[in-house]
């Protein structure tokens, strides 16, 4: 059991190192508390590795990873859709935290969607079919809690020093990637459609972000090079 725990541990830690998951982690943690987030990853990939280790250690078949990647799909396609009309309203209620049993249900619902479908369950899946089934589960979520815990660093980093309406903005283009990137290539295969879209919508985002810090730059520069009023 120690060694099922440690190698999938390990495992689970190094494939989940830049993955989606870490992103779409740092993504929630830009719009909820830390706490909320990591409770709601830990829960999570709990159930997402538990359905995995069952299938893999008792039937060794594979999980429906199509019909799950498109109900995903649609999940962060959903999900951007509302924190764009949140970043357009100026409603912060959600993400301050005023509503964790919400918000802790969406990091969970999304999450487990995403995750159930990618390779880290894959992973787990083919550990347990040779290992022992407890220590395969606890090492797994033992290590996607520690990888995506780094994402919630970056995360909460972003959100003391970036502008909160920013903020709600970035996270529905992030939603809005992934949700694009797993219904086109997860759910129908299309990799180079998914290539193609997400990195169309990352450089208009950069775009755009850029004009928006050099016209704020310029804004500040005009305000401190006005002369100041007298009387």
């Amino acid at each position: 059991m120690l060694a099922a725990t440690l190698l999938s541990l390990g495992v689970v830690f190094l494939a989940e190192l830049g993955d989606r998951s870490q992103l779409i982690t740092m993504t929630y943690a830009l719009r909820y508390r830390w706490w909320i987030v990591l409770t709601g990853v830990a829960i999570a990939a709990f159930l997402a590795h538990g359905v995995s280790v069952t299938i893999g250690h008792f039937l060794g078949a594979a999980l429906p990873a199509r019909p799950l990647a498109f109900v995903s799909a649609l999940a962060f396609l959903a999900f951007a859709v509302w924190a764009w009309r949140e970043g357009a309203t100026g409603d912060d209620d959600v993400s301050t935290g005023d509503q964790p049993r919400f918000a802790l249900l969406a990091v969970i619902s999304s999450f487990f969607l995403a995750e159930i479908s990618d390779k880290t369950s894959l992973a787990t899946l083919m550990l347990a079919s040779d290992h022992d089934l407890i220590g395969v589960l606890i090492g797994s979520t033992v290590g996607m809690v520690c990888a995506d815990a780094l994402a919630i660093a970056v995360g909460v980093l972003l959100h003391r020093r970036l502008p909160r309406q920013l903020l709600h903005v970035l996270a529905s283009l992030l939603f809005l990637m992934f949700g694009l990137w797993i219904l086109l290539d997860t759910a129908l295969g299309w990799r180079p459609a998914a290539v193609a879209v997400t990195s169309t919508v990352a450089l208009a985002v950069a775009v755009a972000l850029l004009a928006q810090t050099l016209r704020r730059r310029r804004t500040n520069a005009s305000i401190a090079g006005r002369p100041p009023e007298i009387g």
